[in-house]
C-alpha cells in the first residue's frame, strides 16, 4: 500500500466512527425521548384519575348534605 492509500483508508475508518457514533447518539436520544413521553403519559392518566376522583369526592359529599338536610327536615 502506498502511502496516499493509507490516508484515505484511515480517514474512511474515521468518517465510519463518526457516522456510527453520531447513529448510536441519535438512537440514545429517541429512547431517552420515548421513555420521558411514557413518564408524561402516566402522569397525564395519573391526573385525569385524580381529577376524576376528587369530582366524584365533592358530588358525593353534596349529595350527602343534601340527603342529611332532606332527613332532617322530615
Amino acid at each position: 500500500m502506498t502511502e496516499t492509500e493509507t490516508k484515505t483508508v484511515i480517514e474512511e475508518s474515521k468518517t465510519t466512527t463518526r457516522t456510527q457514533r453520531f447513529a448510536e447518539w441519535l438512537m440514545k436520544r429517541d429512547e431517552r425521548r420515548q421513555e420521558k413521553e411514557t413518564s408524561l403519559e402516566g402522569l397525564m392518566k395519573f391526573n385525569l384519575f385524580l381529577s376524576s376522583l376528587t369530582l366524584v369526592a365533592v358530588a358525593g359529599a353534596t349529595a350527602l348534605d343534601y340527603a342529611m338536610i332532606a332527613w332532617l327536615w322530615v
